[in-house]
């Protein structure tokens, strides 16, 4: 008989991986730039037919951290049916951009409903409403359910906009009745946008818009605690466009009492946002005059906060050292120093601890754990940010330092006592959590991250490090007696790796939990590949506030068997859809998406020649003009901050903590540049190229040397006037009798291993993580220099080029550089090739570990292609008759290629 498994009432979306909202989700991001009506860009290439283009609008989304990505077609002079249809197809065929959910957004019904014949997964629709009629709105409602889909309601009905509470809610009550009762909508499916209208306008009916928002907010999240609610934030202070420190402060406040009142999400300018805490008092009580309508419908609110705004226009915030923590006792000193990440008086406060308390153990288990244990509570209910908690766990560390010595000291002076006794001079035993980046991986940050945050919950963690074989993590498993295993990797071969760790723990009879976490990693491989290969509890884990609430309930005897027969269920579940999935995207035979290449004119084109051939090497570049190209975005990606650079900065939530990482980065920076800690190389090659075949580029290495270079093509069945893109396409052909060039670069920067270890001296994690994250930006603020120095001068192809550092970030730029193991060219061991021809380690510095990942960690390599029509795309999937050709090209095996190529295949293997 099968057993009932109760599954938790959350809003699940997925595209190739499932989002669940959960209660614990502090907020959802919706990458909004694919709307035409919000990007001038995205609507430029999309109005110009370069979808393909667009392509890379998406993907920079989903790379800044967006969960949800919203499309919108609405344009007067566009055919939005078909733009809807033919780039949502497209999306669908970029896994990269496709593994997360989708939001149609259109004003027009037949555009949502052409989006949602394209879509996989589960997706939301924006939006429904009843404007039309309750007819038209069932139909609508049961359309976007056939499909699956989750829908956003907005207060309208044939009246119109719902603009007081009572209408507000009137609305959304019958709205639910009828999507619950008629329709059979979930709850947790259906999403209110309660409409926010202007406030302040000087006309009385409009005074309590914002008190009706958050009231109907509150009624009906009470009503129906299942259902979310969403609104456009910066509609409220409409009236005081221009005066942007008065706009911050209204939305910062009205956010306040909304979310507390039960708003889930919201469309706001994070740059025009200000943490309500710093807001003048004056300003704030008059905001909160007029968004609370304290004066009954009035406009004295209204008139007193437009003859204060000139006052607080464009005021320098002050920022005030607050030592009056300094007089309470030890105790609250120690806590407070570990909530605020104070190392400055640790030593003394410690000190002063160690003689109050008996033993000097008791100053951990005691004072220091009661402090820790409050920051893991700010922590885990989003109070606190990644980068205050690497902070707090830089002062434990200290203090712990501080103890240790007289720890060792008692527990020697114990033993001389009672030398018999040996046995029970054990200490109260703390959960130890093994971590490691498996074989053939060289990336940690996010691993470091997960094991400070880890840490400061009070487990002990023992860190293996990189490319740490599968041998190895068992015998130190064993030795160390741990309770959880967690595996990270970054490159997809690691995928693999982790799936053979799994395996043999199962053979060597490992009964302890498997964590796998990584940027390469995802719910659904871990579902499909990991966890059926091991029985005891394989988790993946998305990100470090995830870890902690995962891990204490592994550990906890009462949750652990609930949480693993949740999760198995889950999984089975996620292997079961996986298997059975059918899928409506059609493939276009190996033979047939060759003849659909790219069309370029090479009768009226001349490649230019570079202005040499053979490498050139940059050895010791100046870190100060590197550092000139750094995207700071991805930076704070990896402390788990998410959001535009430098908006982030300015953001409500997490602004404050923001800046504060920011400056002490440009500060560590700073001190990386004048005192020359890291070294810059680079290099970069030339050399003739033909496309011999129609995905096969010869090199011209030199007079007696060929190297081909074999590339893959997308395969999947596009719209007719859609290519199927090969790196080969950008290449001149060998028939059309021009000489092409091809170029190649690496970049790594060297020397961080002392400073590291420096800090880990000092128990800095903080520091340490910072170098980490700053080595790569460097990395690719170097590729970004030399790829702009490659096209204005070395190559010469693009040499008026004049574009800003945020036009490099958006790729602005004429021609591409791919890198071997993405999108493009997802195939890791045309790596070999690369380096052969840039000199090998002895030229770049850099080796490749036996799963193609590049050591140091912070190095990058890729090709130049100098062709205006080139553009970057992602390969998809691809089908076996592809494979075949390709393992024939390469002079390998079917079977080696497949392992090498196994995310991207079509069939299973």
């Amino acid at each position: 008989m099968k057993e009932n498994i109760i599954i938790k009432p959350y809003l699940r979306l997925a595209g190739l991986e499932p989002l669940v909202v959960r209660p614990e989700t502090n907020f959802v991001n919706v990458g909004e730039r694919t709307n035409i009506t919000g990007s001038k860009k995205f609507a430029r290439l999309i109005k110009e037919n370069k979808y393909e283009e667009a392509l890379s609008v998406a993907r920079q989304q989903v790379e800044n951290g967006a969960q949800i990505l919203d499309v919108n077609m609405d344009d007067a002079l566009l055919d939005g049916e078909k733009a809807m249809t033919t780039f949502l197809n497209l999306i669908q065929s970029e896994p990269d951009i496709a593994k997360i959910p989708i939001m149609i957004d259109s004003s027009k019904f037949n555009i949502i409903e052409a989006g949602l014949k394209c879509v996989q997964g589960k997706c939301i629709v924006n939006s429904i409403s009843m404007k039309e009629g309750v007819d038209k709105f069932i139909e609508q409602a049961v359309i976007c359910r056939s499909y699956g889909a989750a829908v956003i309601v907005m207060a309208f009905d044939e009246k119109g906009q719902a603009d007081t509470m009572k209408r507000k809610v009137e609305i959304s009550q019958r709205a639910y009745e009828i999507l619950t009762k008629q329709v059979g909508f979930d709850p947790q499916d259906i999403i209110f946008d309660l409409n926010i209208f202007a406030i302040a306008t000087g006309l009385e009916e409009h005074n309590n818009y914002a008190v009706d928002f958050i009231e109907a907010t509150r009624i009906i999240k009470q009503k129906y605690p299942l259902v979310k609610i969403s609104g456009g934030v910066s509609n409220l202070s409409f009236s005081f466009r221009g005066n942007e420190p008065v706009r911050e402060a209204m939305h910062s406040v009205f956010l306040y009492y909304a979310i507390k009142a039960g708003m889930d999400m919201g469309i706001v300018n994070a740059g025009q946002l200000v943490v309500y805490d710093e807001i003048e008092p004056s300003l704030r009580e008059l905001c909160e005059d007029v968004i609370l309508n304290k004066h009954n419908d009035n406009n004295e609110a209204t008139e007193k906060l437009i003859a204060f705004a000139e006052t607080v226009k464009g005021k320098e915030k002050e920022e005030k050292k607050d030592e009056a923590w300094r007089s309470t006792s030890v105790e609250e000193r120690l806590k407070h120093a570990l909530i605020n990440g104070i190392t400055e008086y640790i030593d003394e406060d410690t000190e002063e601890a160690r003689l109050k308390y008996p033993k000097p153990l008791d100053v951990i288990e005691g004072p220091l754990m009661a402090g820790m244990n409050v920051v893991g509570d700010l922590f885990g209910s989003g109070k606190m940010f990644l980068p205050q908690v690497v902070k707090s766990a830089r002062v434990m560390k200290k203090s712990v330092a501080v103890l240790t010595p007289y720890i060792e000291e008692e527990k020697k002076q114990n033993l001389l006592k009672f030398p018999d006794k040996e046995g029970e001079q054990t200490e109260k035993r703390v959960a130890k959590i093994l971590l490691a980046t498996v074989k053939g991986d060289v990336h940690d940050i996010g691993k470091n991250i997960v094991g400070v945050v880890l840490g400061c919950n009070g487990y002990d963690i023992v860190d293996l490090g990189v490319m740490v074989p599968a041998d190895k993590i068992f015998d130190a498993a064993k030795k160390e007696n741990a309770d959880i295993i967690g595996l990270s990797g970054l490159i997809t071969p690691s995928l693999d790796e982790m799936v053979h760790v799994a395996r043999e723990m199962k053979r060597l009879n490992f009964n302890v939990p498997l964590l796998i976490g990584g940027a390469t990693t995802s719910r659904m491989h871990t579902a499909v590949r990991i966890a059926p290969e091991y029985e005891h509890g394989v988790l993946h884990v998305l990100d470090a506030s995830r870890s902690v609430t995962v891990v204490g309930s592994l550990l906890s005897k009462d949750q652990k068997p609930g949480l693993l027969k949740t999760i198995n269920a889950e999984y089975a579940k996620l292997k079961e859809d996986f298997a059975n999935k059918k899928t409506t995207k059609q493939y276009l035979s190996f033979e047939k998406s060759q003849q659909n290449k790219v069309k370029i004119d090479w009768d009226n084109f001349s490649p230019i020649k570079p202005k040499f051939t053979g490498t050139k090497i940059f050895d010791n570049y100046s870190l100060g003009e590197i550092a000139k190209y750094i995207d700071w975005q991805p930076f704070f990606i990896a402390w788990e901050m998410h959001g535009k650079f430098p908006q982030l900065l300015s953001d409500d939530k997490i602004g404050k903590e923001a800046t504060k990482l920011y400056n002490d980065a440009q500060a560590l920076l700073k001190k990386v540049i004048e005192q020359k800690w890291l070294t810059a190389r680079g290099v970069v090659g030339f050399w003739p190229a033909v496309a011999s075949e129609a995905d096969t580029v010869e090199i011209q290495e030199s007079s007696t040397s060929v190297v081909k270079l074999e590339f893959l093509r997308q395969q999947i069945k596009k719209a007719a006037d859609q290519p199927n893109i090969s790196l080969a396409d950008f290449i001149a052909p060998k028939e059309s009798g021009k000489q092409d060039y091809i170029g190649a670069f690496s970049v790594t920067i060297l020397g961080i291993e002392k400073h590291i270890d420096a800090f880990m001296k000092e128990n800095d994690d903080y520091n340490k993580i910072i170098l980490q994250a700053l080595a790569d930006r460097l990395a690719e603020a170097f590729a970004e220099l030399l790829h702009e120095k490659v096209r204005k001068e070395l190559w010469g192809y693009a040499n008026d080029e004049a574009l800003s550092n945020e036009d490099l970030i958006k790729e602005e730029y004429s021609g591409i550089r791919p890198a071997p193991g993405y999108p493009a060219c997802p195939d890791h061991t045309e790596k070999y090739k690369l380096f052969n021809l840039l000199g090998g380690k002895e030229a770049t510095g850099i080796t490749l570990t036996e799963s193609l990942a590049m050591h140091p960690a912070s190095s990058v390599s890729g090709w130049y292609f100098a062709n205006p029509e080139s553009k970057y795309f992602g390969v998809g999937k691809i089908e076996k008759d592809q494979v075949e050709d390709y393992a024939r090209r390469k002079q390998m095996s079917v079977e080696e290629i497949e392992r090498w190529l196994r995310p991207i295949l079509e069939y299973d293997i």
